[in-house]
């Protein structure tokens, strides 16, 4: 992954989706040979020269200050995800790559397992910023078992979700979580470019998967931090759930995802269908997989 290159395709994706209109200027007839804007048109937007945004657009982003990031942000009407992302790139830039280091282990404390194993009514996970799944508790395994199936640990839910036939059958919105999902492995990416595992993962993911390559090259990016997810399981059937994710302070890298659903609905009862099967099936597998931090 090439921070230069990502910032000049991110930019340009992000040009390219701004309409005259949209931006409040006149639309020229037409004689337009671009849909979005063009550079000269961000440059005025943004109160900065053509050359000095040309320079900004093909990757230079040395010296650039957080007021003139701001302005692009504002003149390409970017989102608080996509913002934010423009700001990780520059950081990136400005950033001397550490020497590689020894790859430390990455687990999940027995403190926050303890917390999973609590949780006996909503699937839970520990999952790392490139999607390995790191533990879970005995409800979390059953609504993942799919997913559990795929392989030893640590699972990867990018990997099963782009590389495994049963992913079409288990997301009931595969398109929706696909485009998610590489919209938050996008951020990521801009967040820490040196992560080798990171770049691996998508190297893997990108060479292998066609649809992968294809939203990838689109530089979405996304906050994922909450949402619905609905899924089909084996056992109980179709599970529409909701989520929210909770950045773990004490250990970077890592979040807490916790699964529920609507009360009195079709789901909750096939969610406590799902832990009574659960509570009768073969002792839990490992319950934390140790990864290597290739960063």
């Amino acid at each position: 992954m090439s921070t230069q290159s990502d910032i000049r395709e991110f930019l340009a994706t992000r040009r390219a989706k701004i309409t005259p209109e949209q931006a409040g200027l006149p639309a020229y007839g037409g004689n337009r040979r671009v849909a979005g804007l063009r550079r000269e048109e961000v440059a005025m937007l943004a109160g900065v020269s053509v050359d000095y945004y040309t320079r900004l657009e093909r990757g230079n982003f040395g010296g650039v200050s957080e007021s003139v990031l701001a302005a692009i942000a504002r003149a390409l009407q970017l989102d608080d995800a996509e913002r934010e992302h423009l700001f990780d790139l520059a950081r990136a830039t400005a950033t001397v790559r550490p020497p590689r280091r020894r790859p430390a282990p990455q687990r999940v404390r027995p403190t926050i397992q303890r917390i999973l194993d609590a949780m006996t009514d909503a699937p839970a996970f520990v999952r790392n910023n490139r999607r390995d799944l790191l533990a879970a508790n005995r409800l979390g395994f059953a609504v993942y078992s799919e997913v559990y199936a795929d392989g030893p640990a640590p699972v990867n839910t990018a990997r099963f979700l782009f590389l495994n036939p049963r992913a079409r059958t288990f997301f009931l919105d595969w398109q929706g979580a696909a485009t998610d999902m590489v919209a938050s492995l996008r951020g990521e990416a801009g967040r820490d470019p040196h992560d080798r595992g990171l770049s691996d993962l998508v190297g893997e993911l990108a060479t292998r998967s066609t649809e992968f390559a294809i939203l990838w090259a689109a530089h979405n990016v996304r906050h994922h931090t909450m949402g619905a997810k609905s899924i089909h399981h084996p056992v109980v059937g179709d599970l529409h759930l909701t989520f929210e994710s909770m950045d773990l302070p004490a250990d970077p890298g890592l979040a807490l995802i916790v699964y529920g659903t609507e009360p009195g609905s079709a789901s909750q009862d096939a969610l406590r269908l799902l832990s009574s099967w659960a509570a009768t099936q073969e002792p839990l597998p490992q319950h934390q997989a140790t990864v290597r931090d290739e960063a």
